[in-house]
């Protein structure tokens, strides 16, 4: 059960990341972000946890791949099939049919080093707590 509470956790830090990321860049967000944000942050979460001695560059490009292909993938199915119209690079130099370019890449690329930062803080606070939600409790009852 502590396994399930921590990656229901870190999806949900990973939904409100990057949606108030979206919110700061563009001015809104759409529910599908919220969720690729969710499923962004928990990949990166178990590598980081697998990897914790990997030089940052590295998990800077892992997350900078993790993160583009999952745009590239959301991007096709939200965008291209269901045309939703979430959003459209085609206008940016190097796109990949729009779903995709190389400067929202090296973005992720730069955003990867604050997301191992917290990723291995909060598997820190995790483990060195008896359950999931005692930091949580803390912040809400000091």
């Amino acid at each position: 059960m502590k396994r399930a509470g921590e990656s229901a956790a870190v999806f949900a830090i990973g939904c409100v990341g990057y949606g108030a990321i979206e919110v700061l860049w563009r001015g809104y967000t759409h529910w599908t972000m919220v969720l690729t944000g969710g499923t962004c942050f928990s990949i990166l979460y178990a590598v980081n946890g697998k990897h914790p001695a990997m030089p940052l560059w590295k998990k800077c490009l892992v997350g900078d791949a993790v993160i583009t292909g999952i745009e590239f993938c959301v991007g096709c199915v939200v965008n291209r099939w269901l045309h939703w119209g979430v959003w459209d690079y085609s206008q940016l130099a190097g796109n990949l049919l729009g779903q995709i370019c190389p400067l929202y890449s090296f973005l992720w690329y730069l955003l990867s080093a604050p997301i191992a930062w917290l990723a291995a803080g909060l598997r820190r606070k995790i483990k060195g707590q008896q359950g999931l939600l005692q930091p949580l409790r803390r912040l809400l009852h000091p």
